[in-house]
């Protein structure tokens, strides 16, 4: 029998109530979004202005060490952050972080007319802190506002809207220098463009609600947390060197960022001219979309046990890593940092762009499906913010160090090679390690407890 008018009424109230909920100022999904759109402003802006290659600069010395600087401080108060998110709140930690993304993209702007790397040195130094307050928190918000049963789902929606900035990022310098020649670097009106949004990113980071405030559907909070103290966070930060979950994660962690040197300067960088860089960044960003949505899916909805999920999904990733790394030593193979080929153009080039520009690709998708599993695993580790920060905070300071390696790898000009190499050992050695971490640590959804560090 259909149903009656009252319970056609009826159902129609309620599904509507349902989608209401969802849409609520301070339910999970809308701060999802809110923390996407910063990031989309902030952090995915950087990183279309790094993935062209040299900060956008014909001569890459200045953002090597402006992004060496950056890193180091990363790692340091990548680690810190969490603890100081804690203490002060999702308001001031994030708008001091996404601040020094402004001075960041504005010392680049300066040094296109005096060339002095004193400033993008320093800036990049304190983008190092700030980066390391936003991550944290942002870390927080994705691992511990979510339902546990949906935490891939909400990863993969802020991992889309995030670089979505990317591939806005991308267009900028691919528009307004379209008519450039090679030797060229990019124009101000890049890095103007850049600031503004990473203004708006410091704006939007004031609509964050504190995780005390934000309602799941089932009515349930995200958590009770009072704000804690600097000398409880200390030692809660020392424990965390201790404990043999983030132990497990460090060769994640470590190689996550430690492959952008080698993709962003001698993938990108070294076979695309100007213009073609940009669009291949437009495209690099929206393989991350394809990428986390498509992982998202396996770690939440593929099996009914969230350890099978977590076993399949690694498993998945290895196999498509190991695959794309194989591409990139054919690649490679086929030139050096002392006979480079003549660079690609998108228009001119004809079917020898598509190889390189779809290993490029497949890097962006790589770095995606990798780094949203890892935040899956991170968030299959505790439900409560307080505890999520500090895991993420930690995640964040090991990657930032090993990024800072990277880029000074590449300043001593360590051949192209050995740099793939290295990035494809360490991020086979994180597989197994990973695997043993999801079968000891990860509980089913409605079981999630936190152990004793």
């Amino acid at each position: 029998m259909g149903l009656t008018r009252d319970e056609e009424s009826s159902t129609h109230i309620s599904d509507s109530n349902k989608t209401l909920s969802f849409l609520r100022y301070n339910s999970p999904f809308v701060q999802i979004i809110l923390i996407g759109l910063v990031c989309f402003c902030c952090p995915g802006m950087f990183n279309a202005l790094s993935g062209m290659g040299g900060g956008g600069q014909v001569d890459p010395t200045a953002s090597n060490n402006s992004l060496t600087a950056l890193y180091t401080t990363f790692a340091v108060f990548g680690i810190l952050g969490g603890a100081i998110y804690n203490i002060l709140g999702p308001h001031i930690t994030l708008f001091a972080g996404c601040s020094t993304y402004v001075l960041y993209s504005g010392s680049f702007l300066y040094y296109n007319h005096y060339h002095h790397q004193a400033f993008a040195i320093v800036a990049g130094g304190l983008l190092g802190v700030g980066a390391g307050l936003l991550w944290a928190a942002q870390g927080a918000i994705m691992t511990s506002y979510p339902p546990a049963n949906r935490k891939g789902t909400y990863i993969s929606i802020f991992w889309s809207i995030f670089n979505m900035g990317g591939v806005i990022g991308g267009l900028i310098p691919f528009i307004l220098n379209y008519h450039r020649t090679e030797a060229a670097s990019v124009n101000d009106g890049t890095y103007i463009g850049f600031m503004c949004f990473m203004s708006l990113g410091a704006i939007l980071s004031l609509a964050i609600l504190p995780p005390g405030k934000v309602v799941r559907d089932d009515g349930t909070k995200c958590t009770n947390i009072q704000y804690s103290n600097a000398s409880t966070e200390a030692l809660e930060i020392l424990k965390l060197f201790f404990n043999w979950k983030m132990l497990l994660i460090v060769p994640a962690a470590w190689c996550s960022n430690f492959f952008y040197t080698y993709q962003f300067n001698h993938v990108n960088g070294a076979l695309f001219n100007l213009r073609t860089r940009g669009l291949n960044n437009v495209f690099y960003w929206g393989a991350q979309m394809v990428g986390s949505m498509g992982i998202g899916y396996i770690m939440d909805f593929s099996f009914k046990s969230r350890r099978k999920r977590g076993f399949v999904g690694i498993c998945v990733i290895a196999v498509v890593g190991s695959s794309i790394w194989a591409g990139g030593l054919a690649n490679q193979s086929r030139y050096s940092t002392n006979d480079l080929p003549e660079k690609l153009d998108f228009k001119a080039s004809g079917s020898a762009y598509a190889g390189p520009f779809v290993l490029y690709f497949s890097f962006g998708l790589l770095d995606a499906m990798f780094q949203s599993m890892v935040y899956w695993v991170i968030g299959a580790l505790a439900n409560d913010s307080e505890t999520l920060s500090r895991y993420s905070g930690f995640y964040k300071g090991i990657q930032s160090a090993g990024a800072a390696v990277a880029w000074q790898v590449d300043t001593h000009k360590v051949a192209p090679m050995s740099q793939l190499i290295v990035n494809w050992v360490l991020t086979t050695v994180s597989y197994p390690l990973l695997l043993i971490l999801v079968m000891l640590a990860v509980k089913e959804d409605d079981k999630t407890e936190e152990e004793p560090a």
